[in-house]
């Protein structure tokens, strides 16, 4: 059996753990640069606010409700989902993240028959030690167990947490799941078989392998098997990334070479902290940087510039020189930048390192460097200590009129709590 935890409005009730006066209130959450709306609590979502609705266009209806507008602060939110992550890692030998907000656990092995008791405990374990709501659905299969989350999601009499075990229960949520609403159909092929006259997933089960071969390929064959109850996905366990990017769009378009500079240095150097947190290092360096393209007043440019490094290495202090020697290759004057980014691959273990007979990089030293920079950073804040490279003006910094603080990571920003006699 697998469980498929899905945390309830994730950025929303984040800022609602350090600000209880939210709850019941509506809530919204901000793209960078406070452009959009990206996530909603229910009660943003009764009063008609939709996904990617641009923030200028719901001023009337923020006012009229009260709605609470929060920038994106994904500080904040990694380090909750850290937390949770953490939280039900103690339930199951076999995890896998699948996203910010969503795991699988695998529960083989375990008494079926006291599933739904364990799973009510997993929901108020996270809850009580974390303060972030959870739903989770259980099931044979993977593609099931999300079935049984969403069902578990809309019935609140569920309080969380549904079961799919039994033929029955399979059935009944075949019947009453929508095809657009299985995971691993996507619009695309939802559409192709809303045509075909296949609306529900019970439909889909019913449908040819040959059609189904034909027109969504192996990946339709899994998925109409994961529905019968045959599990084909397995758990995907956590693996160091092979790409790394940073990159952002800016607060206010930037014309002069130091400012965006200063940019891509932060934007490497956090490359190379991740680098250095999954204990690896990178063979590769791309930096890009681009115009707005939606001013159409403005002259246009995008350029990108690849480096291959003597030594694949997650020192700070040589992705940075690399990025800064990527980025005065494609720097042209003249134009207004909105958005830079720096791509790190061609990713090895940082014991894996082939080095140069003649190199006069001294990859030890740096690496004691970095060790104590990071050591540093974590007793005393992020960003206390940094590459000289780095600036301190940050002019090219997002757009976040309405960020909350960094309630977990910062001492300067933590909650205090005054007691009265």
């Amino acid at each position: 059996m697998f469980a498929l935890v899905d945390c309830n409005n994730f950025y929303a009730s984040c800022e609602r753990v350090f600000n209880p006066a939210l709850n019941g209130k509506p809530v919204v959450i901000l793209s960078n640069n406070d452009g959009c709306v990206i996530a909603r609590s229910n009660e943003a979502k009764a009063i008609g606010i939709p996904m990617g609705a641009v923030a200028f266009t719901i001023k009337e209806i923020v006012k009229k409700f009260d709605v609470k507008i929060f920038s994106s602060n994904y500080t904040l939110y990694g380090d909750m989902t850290n937390r949770v992550m953490m939280e039900l890692g103690k339930f199951a030998p076999e995890m896998e993240i699948y996203s910010i907000d969503e795991a699988f656990l695998n529960f083989k092995g375990f008494d079926y028959e006291n599933l739904q008791f364990y799973s009510e405990k997993i929901r108020k374990t996270v809850s009580q030690n974390t303060g972030i709501p959870i739903s989770l659905g259980v099931a044979p299969t993977k593609t099931l167990a999300k079935m049984a989350n969403l069902i578990a999601k809309k019935n609140t009499s569920m309080k969380g947490v549904y079961l799919i075990d039994s033929p029955e229960k399979i059935e009944d949520a075949l019947l009453k799941t929508k095809i657009e609403n299985v995971w691993g159909i996507g619009r695309r092929y939802a559409k192709l078989l809303n045509t075909n006259k296949i609306y529900t997933a019970k439909d889909f089960t019913l449908t040819n392998d040959i059609w189904i071969q034909k027109h969504l390929k192996v990946v339709g064959i899994r998925i109409k098997q994961e529905l019968l109850g045959n599990p084909c996905i397995a758990l995907e366990m956590i693996r160091d990334k092979q790409n790394i990017l940073n990159s952002r769009s800016f607060g206010k378009m930037v014309s002069t070479f130091p400012i965006l500079e200063e940019a891509v240095a932060n934007f490497a150097s956090s490359c190379a902290y991740k680098l250095r947190r999954q204990k690896s290092c990178a063979k590769v360096l791309m930096v890009f940087i681009t115009t707005n393209p939606f001013i159409q007043t403005d002259p246009q440019y995008a350029k990108s510039c690849v480096v291959q490094l003597p030594i694949a290495t997650n020192s700070s202090i040589e992705i940075l020189k690399y990025a800064q020697i990527a980025l005065k290759k494609i720097y042209k004057e003249g134009y207004r930048y909105k958005k830079a980014g720096v791509l790190v691959n061609e990713i090895v273990p940082e014991n894996q390192i082939q080095t140069g007979l003649f190199e006069e990089f001294d990859a030890q030293k740096h690496k004691k460097v970095m060790k104590a920079m990071d050591k540093m950073n974590l007793t005393f804040g992020r960003g206390k200590v940094k590459i000289a490279l780095q600036g301190t003006e940050r002019k090219w910094k997002m757009q976040q009129e309405r960020l909350s603080q960094n309630f977990t990571t910062r001492w300067d920003e933590i909650l205090e709590i005054h007691c009265i006699k």
